[in-house]
């Protein structure tokens, strides 16, 4: 199996959906469960699978899904849905693009992966904004909103949020750096 084979929509897919259905049910994580990697999925997918839309879609409703079965059958409180549930359609879209525009990095160097990095991160502040700021002006949960309100709640949840996204992210682009190394370690190991 070559590298292009293994990074194919059949191979690399399911461990993306894996992960995040194994991550999903607990969004920081805690002594028994990982961190979300539900932000990291999707900006990986797209790095690796910028023009196969349907996995956008997929993801998302694998997303929807979890949710319902974490909160009907796991006891996973409901908390968090609300109408602003409906914007975590642009903010998984924003990691996506973000993927997709790092698929310009062909080689993953060094510098491309910092690069990469980068975006992940500018693109997953961008996803904390919208999914944050719409769950707290438009949830109701928060009547009396105010910004000193929203601030002390940004600096309580924005750490984390991020740390886990670009802990997975640049662990996946590690991964894929390596699968990519494969064929000419093997080809220089047999010569």
């Amino acid at each position: 199996m070559n590298t292009k084979q293994w990074l194919s929509a059949q191979t690399l897919t399911l461990p993306l959906i894996a992960l995040m259905a194994l991550t999903r049910f607990h969004h920081f994580g805690d002594a028994f469960s990982l961190p979300d990697a539900s932000l990291a999925v999707f900006f990986l997918a797209g790095l690796v699978f910028a023009r196969r839309w349907w996995l956008l879609g997929f993801l998302m409703l694998e997303a929807a899904v979890i949710d319902y079965v974490a909160i009907t059958h796991f006891s996973v409180s409901a908390f968090c849905v609300s109408p602003a549930y409906l914007f975590l359609i642009p903010t998984y879209a924003v990691l996506w693009f973000a993927g997709s525009f790092c698929a310009t990095f062909k080689t993953l160097t060094a510098n491309e992966i910092l690069l990469a990095m980068g975006v992940m991160l500018l693109a997953t502040s961008t996803a904390f904004l919208i999914s944050n700021g719409s769950f707290y002006l438009l949830s109701g949960r928060y009547p009396d909103a105010s910004w000193a309100q929203y601030s002390s709640r940004v600096l309580q949840y924005y750490p984390p949020y991020v740390s886990a996204a670009l802990c997975y992210g640049a662990f996946g682009l590690l991964v894929i750096k390596l699968v990519k190394a494969l064929p000419a370690l093997m080809a220089h190991k047999a010569v």
